[in-house]
């Protein structure tokens, strides 16, 4: 028997891409039993399937179980609203409009369960004077303001790397799907879980608009440079590669110029606070980026690490999944899939002292589990869902 902070909670996840599979991931990884709900060809991030399934879906759909069905279908619409009668979550992230012209809406499938959490999740919102327009990360970028803070004043505005948008959509779908689980258990009261992609990203700019605010004026675009309060605060050259450094505390400040052999400036009033760095900026940069530039990345790193100033080298994507610090934690696992090969899968970043972890296992294939889920959720015999295959409706 395990015991997982959502053992018992069923979910039907409708989602697609990125935003809303990410939530029911970390739904999945908490103990839910997520049935991924997909077309009878597989929802579209799936691509070719085998070898050539894309690394995003392989990491995005562990650990769920998948059905397919025709929403279309009228037999399909009424199998949907069985299991929506069994589930206590409904995800979706169609664009606007696409559940309700389905003729499975909040307002029909509210009347089928009224203690469902539906959880739906748009790149505008239900409202506004822009609710229907089209959304992906690349556009909310741009709307949300990420853009225009990315990259260098002489270059034009740059698109974060990533997918932050999608990802910290799915966060707020996770996090509303489970504060209102957290209500209906205080209320016995089902409801509509809304999340917007644009709405999600307005506080990642906490720092730029703390700036815009103070001054007046737009901050100028520029990644080398520092935000007020923090000076040093930038990327710097050395012979093989980068480091990244941040300095928040005079004492940081300090440490600083002793491992760059700067010890002459420590009284210097000129340097005396990150408001004064600031004003001398480039210097200040130039200095520790002289320093740098005569060491490998490694010893630069580990320089800096070792005299407690906050420091991390500029690693690209293979050191990133083959980090022995997330590998050792579990957050990251080596497995060898049939189709695909030798992979890296990461598990949940939320960790619960006093629950048992979930151990990742392989995204499903398409409809893999028809026969379980139809049966154990709806009582299908075998006899049954052969029909429904033979008719095309999964």
């Amino acid at each position: 028997m395990s015991d997982k902070p959502l053992d018992g909670i069923r979910v039907v996840d409708l989602t697609q891409i990125y935003q809303g599979p990410y939530a029911t991931f970390l739904m999945a990884m908490s103990g839910a039993e997520v049935v991924k709900v997909e077309p009878r060809t597989g929802e579209r991030l799936r691509g070719a399937g085998g070898s050539r399934t894309p690394m995003a879906f392989a990491m995005l759909n562990s650990n769920k179980k998948s059905v397919t069905l025709d929403l279309k279908h009228v037999r399909g619409k009424e199998v949907l609203k069985g299991l929506v009668k069994k589930a206590d979550v409904l995800l979706e992230n169609f664009a606007l409009g696409t559940m309700d012209r389905l003729g499975l809406g909040w307002d029909v499938l509210k009347t089928v369960n009224p203690d469902l959490v539906y959880v739906t999740g748009t790149g505008y919102g239900l409202s506004g004077p822009d609710r229907d327009l089209l959304a992906m990360d690349h556009t909310i970028q741009a709307a949300s303001g990420i853009m225009s803070v990315t990259g260098d004043a002489d270059r034009p505005p740059s698109r974060a790397g990533g997918a932050p948008c999608d990802i910290m959509g799915g966060v707020q779908m996770y996090a509303g799907a489970l504060t209102a689980l957290l209500g209906r258990a205080r209320t016995g009261k089902g409801t509509r879980v809304e999340i917007s992609m644009l709405d999600s990203m307005y506080f990642t700019l906490c720092s730029e608009l703390t700036n815009y605010h103070a001054s007046g004026k737009i901050p100028e675009r520029n990644s080398a440079r520092s935000p007020a309060g923090a000076c040093p605060y930038s990327r710097y050259k050395c012979l093989d590669g980068w480091i990244a450094i941040i300095s928040v505390s005079e004492l940081h400040w300090q440490n600083i110029l002793k491992v760059i052999g700067r010890e002459d400036l420590r009284d210097n009033p000129d340097y005396g606070s990150p408001a004064r760095r600031k004003q001398v900026e480039d210097e200040v940069n130039s200095m520790i980026e002289t320093w740098s530039r005569g060491l490998t990345r490694e010893t630069a790193y580990r320089q800096m690490r070792d005299s407690r100033v906050p420091v991390a080298p500029i690693r690209d994507l293979e050191e990133v999944r083959t980090d022995p610090h997330m590998h050792e934690r579990g957050m990251l696992n080596h497995m060898s899939h049939p189709d695909m090969g030798d992979i890296v899968l990461p598990g949940s970043p939320i960790r619960f002292s006093d629950y048992d972890s979930s151990t990742v296992h392989f995204f499903p294939e398409v409809g893999a589990d028809n026969r379980e889920v139809y049966g154990t959720w709806l009582g299908y015999s075998e006899a049954d869902v052969d029909r429904l295959a033979e008719e095309q409706v999964i």
